[in-house]
């Protein structure tokens, strides 16, 4: 299990540019760091590290430290060194990479056609009548912009 998370990890790197540009794109094991980050805010690796492993099976602490000062040299994290415990913070937006991450996958999975795509998510079986409210809500809105 902790070697899924090192391949993951190490063994996939990312395309990932060392600026913060919006085509910065993390590995599944990154996304995971920077979920909790964008959720909880500035943390310590602890911190993270306790998120992850709630999340998933039992990940090695020092995996997790080496994984996140990897991504601050990437240019996915800053570090604040002003006090005994670092504390790490995402240096990149979190609307911008999941953007660049659904640019992806919509241009490689659906030719890059938003509506083959919304199509998918609307015939998919997990999609609930509350989402499908929600996304009319949605379309319904950008059409008066």
């Amino acid at each position: 299990m902790q070697r899924t998370f090192l391949i993951h990890t190490f063994g996939i790197m990312s395309l990932f540019k060392k600026d913060t540009s919006p085509e910065m794109v993390p590995t599944k094991t990154e996304m995971d760091v920077l979920q909790v980050l964008w959720q909880y805010g500035p943390s310590t690796v602890r911190f993270v590290h306790d998120k992850l492993n709630e999340q998933k099976e039992a990940v090695i602490y020092t995996s997790t430290l080496k994984l996140m000062q990897v991504m601050k040299e990437k240019g996915m994290l800053e570090r604040d060194e002003s006090s005994m415990k670092h504390v790490y913070s995402a240096a990149v937006e979190e609307k911008k990479v999941k953007g660049t991450l659904l640019n992806r996958f919509m241009d490689s999975m659906y030719n890059g056609s938003p509506s083959d795509l919304m199509v998918a998510l609307l015939g998919n079986d997990k999609t609930s009548p509350e989402e499908l409210k929600k996304m009319k809500e949605l379309l319904k809105n950008m059409e008066g912009k």
